[in-house]
């Protein structure tokens, strides 16, 4: 063998990464290898915090000093040696970007290939391909240009030269404008020294209120009583240079400030407090100039056999593939960009997203739609002996569509690529060719190795993975029957077909149907701005290093007050953001030193030993402990803590009782959130809202990041909540809690316009005899009745 074919494995020795206890493994190379556990294990730790985050750091440290000051730094993981590393390509669960220019399109380079097509073959001739780009302004220059050739320059004068673009000047390339509510920005009824602004931020204590009054604004005046000069001023001003107090400041007038800080973003992408003041401000309509297409009215009466530009983009991506294979000699003159863009369309098409639509805005992606966006530039690549890395694929998947995922997989393995997956679905555990089963427990009870090799062997072992490797649920032999129903009549958001169905409640209903077959859309269009129904989607949770789950969750208030009241101080002590930090690291417990180009050096503060809080507030205890102590306590522990003698809080207990049942009983309290997984997060979330009163909760694919185990005990708590008298609305694919649904409303046929009608309502087990459906084919095969249908 020629030595440069022998180094054929990936070795890992001494990983230490968050909860891994000094573990050493080999993963073969070219091979899909499937890493499991229970959630918390330590999976994500060895895979992308160990493996993947080396080989990136490994990468980034080739470029120059210069390029590498533009890239994040990474440090270097707590491993002692990492031998075999390829070029790690990581394909997450993220959300594609919240920024409302992005689309489906922008973000996969169909856009860009759509453009230079019509720039080639469109008729009557626009431009070049920015003139059909809605994120580029039409823009005209006059004066004297420059040119520099061959060492010297040239200068040429020019009048009206014209840069094209597509951008709709009337909405900026948004598809809609904003009118802001004037009434909603102030009382005209106060002054502004009376706080007449009701603008988020506009607080008239500080250098705002000298600004007002730099510009002469008059404080004490009611709005009511300004001139017509003034009232513009204060609304409208374009942004003006003043000096107040020797110091040169800028005005801007508050709707054009609205306009650049808040309207410019997604409304997901903003804190709270300023999401309710725009969604109460600001009403969004469609461009009246470009009919929400984003586009200028030369862009739009340009055409390619009679479509243009923007009614391709809003077409299925399937129907777009097919005018695209209809264009015939008509697209033989760019014959090597009609075949690429092909490519690309049908890469959406296998991986089960044909269904989307180019002008679909990436924000409103879920996380397995946009990990299957990202996964598509990867499928066509030249790339061969490189590392994908994939954090549970299955997510948002059909039965019938992981057969599709999984095909993909084994394919990118087969062009001599190394595959690594954390997965819990059994689906995509079988096809794997070498398993690492991490455990036995999560958190603190997690982070050994305790299987490594085939699917075969692991069925074998008697870790928790292969004892509930092959469980198939079975169909309730009784449901629940309700009583009365929520009626939906006419629904008719996105793909669905004037919808009408009767969804029962006081029972567990799931709604289930294969991805894009409009389940969302029924949920989030007709049933979730409902009176007491309380939605539980899968929106990111966004924190910092000093948020962690006491915080989120609420839990910390109770704790400072059980603990000022104990020790006769100020609850503001027991905060590590507030009066209690540590004043050398101020509350974040480690030091950070920036070392320019390298990576920041992160180390325990040595005065507080990562504890956070001053030495003076750790002397006081509750019931022995203090609040150090009872911040790194797992959940379990802490319910039983604070359960009992002299530190019981009844509201910490309502609170961490919540936590145990969604399965995070071994999370400490203080862990930061951004060590958390996606699972985990999303089940935090869980446990936050189902605090919140209402009668109709609903549920969008509880299981993500659950291990097979961990679903039974999540089919308790939803079985605890059906049986304290609440309705319980599930959007889910997994067969086990299909099985144990009282009633499923099943949608499809198919994806897209393919769609979009109720081809199932019934129990379980009807589903299970009907199998005229995908999800009763897939249903039936789950619980042993018969194979699924292909």
């Amino acid at each position: 063998m020629h030595p440069a074919d022998t180094h054929d494995l990936i070795r890992v020795q001494g990983a230490r990464e968050n909860n891994l206890k000094d573990i050493s493994i080999d993963i073969p190379k070219r091979r899909l290898t499937v890493f499991t556990g229970v959630s918390g294990a330590g999976k994500s730790s060895l895979v992308f915090a160990t493996i993947a985050a080396e080989s990136q750091r490994m990468i980034n440290e080739t470029y120059s000093a210069f390029v590498q000051g533009f890239m994040p730094t990474l440090a270097r993981p707590d491993v002692d040696l990492l031998e075999g590393l390829t070029t790690a390509i990581i394909v997450d669960q993220e959300r594609m970007g919240a920024n409302p220019r992005s689309t489906v399109g922008t973000a996969t380079d169909a856009n860009a290939m759509l453009r230079i097509l019509f720039s080639r073959l469109g008729s009557p001739y626009v431009g070049p391909p920015t003139a059909y780009s809605f994120n580029v302004p039409t823009r005209k220059a006059s004066g004297v240009m420059s040119t520099e050739k061959a060492g010297r320059v040239e200068r040429s004068v020019v009048s009206q030269a014209v840069y094209l673009g597509g951008m709709c000047p009337r909405c900026e390339g948004m598809g809609n404008v904003s009118d802001i509510d004037r009434a909603a920005l102030y009382d005209e009824a106060k002054s502004l020294a009376d706080g007449a602004l009701t603008v988020p931020g506009y607080s008239m204590d500080g250098w705002y209120g000298r600004l007002f009054e730099g510009m002469g604004l008059p404080m004490d005046k009611p709005i009511a009583k300004f001139t017509k000069k003034q009232l513009d001023t204060m609304l409208y001003a374009e942004p003006t240079k003043i000096k107040v107090e020797g110091i040169n400041l800028t005005f801007e007038g508050i709707i054009p400030k609205i306009q650049k800080s808040m309207l410019s973003k997604d409304p997901e992408a903003m804190q709270p407090h300023v999401r309710r003041f725009v969604e109460r401000a600001v009403t969004f309509q469609r461009c009246p100039e470009c009919d929400g297409t984003r586009l200028t009215r030369e862009a739009l009466s340009s055409k390619i056999n009679g479509k243009n530009i923007a009614e391709l983009c809003s077409m299925q991506i399937t129907d777009l593939a097919e005018w695209l294979r209809g264009l015939g000699k008509a697209g033989s003159t760019a014959a090597p960009l009609v075949k690429g863009l092909q490519h690309l369309l049908d890469s959406f098409a296998e991986i089960g997203l044909g269904y989307l639509s180019l002008d679909r805005p990436a924000g409103t992606l879920s996380g397995g739609e946009a990990q299957r966006t990202k996964m598509i530039r990867h499928l066509g690549s030249s790339l061969t002996d490189v590392t994908y890395v994939f954090d549970e694929p299955s997510i948002g998947l059909h039965p019938h569509d992981i057969e599709r995922m999984n095909k993909l997989l084994l394919q990118l393995r087969d062009k001599g690529n190394t595959v690594l997956v954390v997965e819990h679905k059994p689906e995509t555990i079988t096809i794997a060719d070498h398993v690492i089963d991490l455990g036995p427990g999560a958190g603190t009870a997690g982070g050994t190795v305790c299987f490594e090799g085939t699917v075969e062997g692991l069925r074998q072992t008697d870790t928790i993975t292969g004892r509930h490797l092959d469980d198939r649920a079975r169909v309730k032999d009784a449901v629940r029957s309700s009583t009365h129903a929520m009626e939906v009549r006419g629904a008719s958001t996105h793909n669905l077909r004037n919808v009408d169905v009767d969804i029962p409640l006081g029972v567990l209903c799931v709604i289930t149907g294969v991805a894009g077959s409009g389940k969302s859309s029924l949920i989030h269009g007709s049933v979730a701005k409902r009176d007491g129904v309380v939605v539980i989607d899968q929106a990111a949770i966004r924190g910092s290093r000093r948020s962690n789950p006491a915080t989120y969750t609420g839990l910390l208030e109770p704790i400072r007050k059980s603990f000022a009241k104990a020790n006769g101080v100020k609850p503001a002590l027991f905060s590590s953001n507030s009066e209690g930090a540590c004043p050398t690291c101020n509350g974040a417990g480690v030091i950070y030193t920036d070392l320019g180009v390298m990576a920041t050096m992160e180390s325990p503060c040595e005065e507080c030993e990562g504890r956070r809080f001053q030495a003076s507030v750790l002397e006081y205890t509750l019931g022995g402990k203090n609040i150090a102590d009872v911040l790194a306590m797992p959940v379990s522990e802490a319910l039983e803590f604070f359960d009992t003698g002299d530190a019981r809080t009844p509201a910490a207990s309502r609170i961490l009782d919540r936590m145990a049942d969604v399965g995070l009983g071994y999370l400490s309290l203080g862990q930061p959130l951004t060590t958390l997984s996606g699972g985990e997060r999303q089940r935090l979330k869980l446990a936050t809202q189902m605090g919140e009163k209402g009668d109709v909760y609903v549920l969008d694919e509880p299981t993500t990041g659950l291990h097979l185990a961990d679903v039974e005990q999540l089919l308790r708590l939803l079985d605890r909540l059906v049986d304290s008298g609440k309705s319980v609305l599930v959007i889910e694919h997994h067969q086990a809690v299909m099985a144990h649904a009282d009633w499923i409303i099943d949608l499809g046929p198919g994806a897209g316009h393919d769609g979009g009608t109720v081809v199932f309502q019934g129990t379980p087990a009807d589903l299970v005899a009907d199998r005229s459906t995908l999800t009763g084919s897939h249903l039936a095969a789950y619980v042993g009745e018969t194979e699924p249908a292909r």
